[in-house]
């Protein structure tokens, strides 16, 4: 049933892209996306459900399914049916675009099955193939509007993804060959394998092997100073796209970089390589403070508090222990939800004030009292303030970290959490609260556009206020699995 389970969200969502681009009818195209985005979802709860916490692998080792891989889709399931509600309503504001939408919502579902393949890889080789794939299918998508600026930023996404991942394959062809030495020429390169290996392995060599992954999937992640695609890519996409790439595509890069480390554990090169992660983190967080307080454009804004709580989520993953691991992982469920109701928010004042610029967008909360009071609630949320799940998971981090062996990086974290809030929420009050615009916007809000962000913002108050048990169980499961990482 589990494997049943895994395939046919494998083959409903390639069923949603091949139909979509067939049909040529963007009404048809929207409902196929949006039915396989519903019967994912359930799906995907059923594996969380049903996997077993030791890890089961088919078709001769090739496929792994694990609570941590299925976590991970859980999150981009949640992020792929809310954005998939919302473009309904998004894209049709495109009006320049409505013969070409049967390809957004094609690219759409491929995106997110490149995105359900990733986790679910028990080949390292495999692995970085089905991340490759998520940057070839989503350039598409970040360029889809054909503006210059949109072009611009695909290929700069195209070409600083594949140089970081190059690093990528060449720190998983090196982690084989350390292998070799042990093994032989010819083995089964799976994640076990790896780590089985790793203790007998020549330190050197596996140190390297780990911080060119680390630079490559990092990358990816948008772990600073390889961030430098990421406000580009998530500013000039749709916003149904900007979802995508911040909530469920940064934990797909995420997943390879623990299970590299989760390699490392019990080496004499763990601490080192923890403290690596430990330090990127700490800079990223370090980077989106300074350009979160000089931001002018307001999806920009949002992309920058990606490479934040990216940077918080490595620091939880480098700190180890229960609760770092722990906290990262509830992190991972947390940003995915606010991120995509911040990046919702964005893009329905976007259309309403027609500018992009921070300064043009104001006194939302008078003319639009509903959307703007969740948009207001998702921006306090999305700097870890309480009651929401941010300041829950960022609370367990902190707790995590006062007991690693980098507890300088605790103090770090809280500062510049701080600095973050100020920052991001005196934009806000110009935007709420600023002087009159010199026009007042005109656009009519229907349920599509405000439904997902009030679903996101009920599930991030829960999260906040209650820390569900079996969400507990299932990530102290991971925690336990991954040994603390």
């Amino acid at each position: 049933m589990i494997w049943n389970a895994l395939y046919a969200i494998w083959i409903v969502t390639a069923l949603a892209m091949a139909g979509s681009w067939v049909s040529r009818r963007s009404r048809v195209a929207e409902a196929l996306n949006l039915a396989a985005a519903i019967i994912d979802f359930v799906l995907v709860v059923v594996l969380l459900i049903a996997t077993p916490s030791q890890p089961i692998t088919a078709l001769n080792h090739y496929l792994l399914l694990d609570t941590f891989g299925v976590w991970v889709m859980f999150c981009l399931a949640m992020v792929y049916l809310l954005a998939s509600v919302y473009a309904i309503g998004y894209m049709r504001w495109m009006h320049g675009e409505q013969a070409r939408l049967h390809r957004f919502y094609s690219l759409f579902a491929a995106f997110a099955l490149t995105m359900f393949f990733a986790p679910a890889q028990n080949n390292p080789g495999l692995y970085w193939i089905a991340i490759d794939l998520t940057t070839i299918v989503s350039a598409f998508l970040v360029g889809f509007q054909r503006a210059p600026e949109s072009i611009e930023a695909a290929w700069k996404y195209i070409v600083i993804v594949s140089a970081g991942l190059g690093l990528a394959l060449l720190g998983t062809v090196l982690f084989y060959w350390a292998g070799t030495f042990i093994l032989g020429p010819v083995y089964d390169m799976t994640w076990a394998n790896l780590a089985a290996i790793a203790p007998k392995a020549e330190p050197l060599l596996l140190m390297l092997s780990f911080l060119l992954v680390l630079v490559g999937f990092g990358t990816k992640v948008g772990l600073a100073p390889m961030h430098t695609w990421l406000p580009d890519a998530h500013s000039e996409g749709p916003a149904p796209v900007s979802a995508m790439l911040s909530g469920a595509l940064l934990n797909c890069a995420m997943l390879g970089i623990v299970r590299y480390l989760h390699i490392l554990q019990g080496t004499s090169i763990e601490t080192m390589a923890r403290t690596t992660l430990v330090v990127l983190g700490a800079f990223s967080l370090l980077v989106a403070a300074l350009f979160i307080s000089r931001q002018t454009i307001v999806k920009r804004l949002a992309a920058y508090s990606s490479v934040e709580h990216m940077g918080v989520i490595a620091l939880g993953f480098g700190f180890g222990g229960p609760l770092g691991v722990i906290g990262a992982l509830y992190h991972m469920l947390n940003h995915s939800l606010t991120k995509s109701l911040v990046f919702f928010g964005a893009g329905n004042m976007m259309h309403a004030y027609e500018s992009k610029e921070i300064a043009k967008i104001r006194r939302v909360l008078r003319f639009f009292p509903r959307s703007g009071a969740i948009w207001l609630a998702g921006a306090v949320a999305i700097t870890g303030a309480p009651p929401f799940g941010l300041f829950l998971s960022e609370l367990t981090i902190l707790r995590g970290g006062m007991q690693s062996a980098n507890p300088w990086a605790v103090w770090w974290m809280a500062v510049l959490l701080i600095v973050i809030f100020i920052s991001f929420l005196n934009h806000f009050r110009a935007m709420f609260f600023g002087p009159r615009p010199d026009h007042e916007p005109h656009l009519e809000l229907k349920f599509v556009h405000v439904a997902p962000m009030a679903v996101a913002l009920a599930a991030i108050l829960l999260l906040g206020l209650w820390w569900l048990p079996p969400i507990w169980n299932h990530l102290a499961s991971i925690a336990t699995q991954l040994g603390g990482v």
